[in-house]
C-alpha cells in the first residue's frame, strides 16, 4: 500500500518566494504588487562591481609639516624679495614698480594650483605618465635650436619665447628626468648589475641631458642634470663601478670642452682671483661679495641695499642671495640656508620611509636636485665655486624656475603624506613596567593609583 504524502502549499509558495527573491535581488512581483500572478524566475544577470578601493592614510607625520611650511616661507620670502630687488629699477624704467613682483606672483599662483594637484592625486598613479612627460620635455629641449624662437640670455640660448611669454625647457627636463629615471630604475630593481638596464640607460638620461644643456650653454643646468641623475642612481644601488666610469667620462669630456674655448676657461677660472678681475670677469661675483659683506650680521632691512640700484646685475635673478645677504644679514642668509638643509634632510627622510621603490627614488631626486642647484647658486654668489647662472629654487624672479619647483614640493609632500612611520612605544612601554612593578610588589605606582 502506497501512502502519498501532498506537500503543503503554504510551505512551496514561501520557498519559491524565496528563490525568486534570491534571482531577483528583491521581493517578487506577487509581493509587490498582491496579486496572486504567478511570477516568472527571471534570467537577467546582475552585475555586481566592487566598489573602488579608497587609499586610507595613516596619521600625518611630522616631515611633511616640515616640508610644507618650509617651503611656504620661502615662497613668500621669494616674493617680499624679488620685489625688493627689482621696485627701485623699474621705478625710473617703467609705469610701475611691480611689473617683475605681479608676473612673478602670477607664476607663483600657477605653481601653486601644481603643488596641489601634484599633492593630492597619489603619487604612484603618475607613473603612466612617466615616459610621455619625458619625450615632451626632451622636445621642448629641441625649440630652443629652432630659430625665431630660441632666445640667447645671458650667453646662453636656453630659453624659448612665443610672443610676450618665455620660458626655459631645461626646469621641466630636471623633473621629468628625475621620474624618468625612479621608474625604470623601479621596474628593473634586480637587474641594475646588468649594463643594459642599469649602466647604458643611466648613461643616455645624463650625457643626453647635459649634452644638449652644455650645446646650450646652460652650464649650470648641465651641472645638476649631472649629479641628480647620479644621485638618484646610486640610491637606486647601481653598482659603483658604473657610477664611477659615467662620472669619469663626465668630467673628461667638461674639461675638454672648456679648456677648448679660451672664454669659456677664462670665466670658469675667475673665481680664483676676483679681486684681479674684479673690473671685468668677475665683475658680478666682486659685487656679490661687497652686497654680503654691507649686510653685517641682521642686514640693512627689507628695502635697504644699495647694490640692487645698478650695480649688482640680475640682483632679481642669479645673485639675489647677495640681496638676501645685504638686506636680511648674517642670521637671515644663515636662516635661508638652513632651510634648504631641513628640505633636504626631510626629504631624505621622507625617502626613506616611503611605502614604495618609486616613492623612495622621485623623493630622493627631488631633495638631491633642491640641495645641489641651491649649494651651486650660493656658492657662486660667494665666490667659491664658479658663476653658472643657476637659479636660486623659491627665491630667484623666473617664472619657469618656481612654478616647476613647487610642483616637485608637491611630489615631494605626496611622499611624505604617505611615509611609513612607526609609533614611539616609549611611554607605552614605562606604563606597562610600572604595572608589571606593582603586580609584584602589590603596591599600586603612580600611574595605576590615578586609574
Amino acid at each position: 500500500m502506497t501512502i502519498a504524502i501532498r506537500p503543503d502549499t503554504a510551505d512551496v509558495r514561501a520557498r519559491r518566494e524565496a528563490a525568486l527573491e534570491r534571482i531577483n535581488g528583491g521581493p517578487s512581483r506577487q509581493k509587490r504588487s498582491g496579486a496572486p500572478k504567478r511570477a516568472k524566475p527571471s534570467r537577467r544577470v546582475v552585475k555586481t562591481s566592487k566598489p573602488a578601493e579608497r587609499e586610507v592614510l595613516g596619521p600625518t607625520p611630522g616631515i611633511y609639516y616640515w616640508i610644507g611650511l618650509t617651503v611656504a616661507a620661502f615662497v613668500m620670502l621669494g616674493l617680499v624679495m624679488v620685489l625688493s630687488a627689482t621696485s627701485a629699477r623699474e621705478v625710473a624704467s617703467s609705469e610701475t614698480p611691480y611689473d617683475t613682483f605681479m608676473r612673478q606672483s602670477m607664476w607663483a599662483a600657477i605653481g601653486l594650483v601644481g603643488l596641489v594637484i601634484a599633492l593630492k592625486v597619489p603619487y604612484h598613479r603618475w607613473r603612466a605618465l612617466v615616459i610621455p612627460l619625458a619625450v615632451i620635455a626632451a622636445g621642448l629641449m629641441m625649440l630652443p635650436f629652432v630659430p625665431g624662437v630660441g632666445v640667447t640670455v645671458n650667453d646662453a640660448n636656453s630659453w624659448v619665447r612665443f610672443g610676450s611669454f618665455g620660458f626655459q625647457p631645461s626646469e621641466f627636463l630636471k623633473l621629468a628626468a628625475i621620474a624618468f629615471l625612479a621608474d625604470h630604475f623601479t621596474r628593473h630593481e634586480h637587474d641594475l648589475h646588468l649594463p643594459r638596464h642599469g649602466l647604458i640607460p643611466l648613461g643616455l638620461v645624463t650625457f643626453g641631458c647635459a649634452g644638449v644643456s652644455f650645446m646650450q650653454g646652460d652650464l649650470g643646468a648641465a651641472i645638476v642634470l649631472t649629479a641628480v641623475s647620479l644621485c638618484v642612481a646610486l640610491i637606486a644601488g647601481v653598482p659603483f663601478r658604473h657610477i664611477g666610469a659615467i662620472t669619469a667620462v663626465g668630467a673628461m669630456g667638461a674639461m675638454i670642452a672648456v679648456m677648448s674655448s679660451p672664454w669659456r676657461f677664462n670665466r670658469l677660472t675667475a673665481f680664483r682671483d676676483i679681486e684681479g678681475n674684479k673690473e671685468h670677469l668677475a665683475f658680478q661675483s666682486w659685487q656679490g661679495l661687497l652686497s654680503i659683506a654691507n649686510g653685517g650680521w641682521t642686514g640693512s632691512g627689507i628695502g635697504g641695499s644699495r647694490s640692487k640700484l645698478g650695480y649688482l646685475p640680475y640682483a632679481h635673478s642669479d645673485f639675489i642671495f647677495a640681496v638676501i645677504a645685504d638686506e636680511l644679514g648674517f642670521i637671515g642668509s644663515v636662516a635661508v640656508i638652513g632651510g634648504f638643509g631641513l628640505i633636504v634632510w626631510f626629504g631624505v627622510q621622507a625617502a626613506l620611509a616611503a611605502p614604495d621603490r618609486f616613492g623612495m627614488l622621485l623623493a630622493g631626486g627631488i631633495a638631491c636636485w633642491l640641495g645641489v642647484q641651491a649649494i651651486v647658486n650660493i656658492g657662486g654668489v660667494a665666490g667659491v665655486i664658479p658663476v653658472t647662472g643657476l637659479t636660486l629654487p623659491f627665491f630667484s624672479a623666473g617664472g619657469t624656475s618656481l612654478s616647476v619647483s613647487m610642483v616637485a614640493a608637491g611630489l615631494l609632500l605626496n611622499v611624505a603624506r604617505r611615509a611609513i612611520t612607526a609609533p614611539r612605544p616609549r611611554r607605552a612601554v614605562k606604563r606597562a613596567g610600572r604595572a608589571h612593578a606593582s603586580t609584584r610588589t602589590g603596591r599600586p605606582t603612580r600611574s595605576t593609583a590615578r586609574v
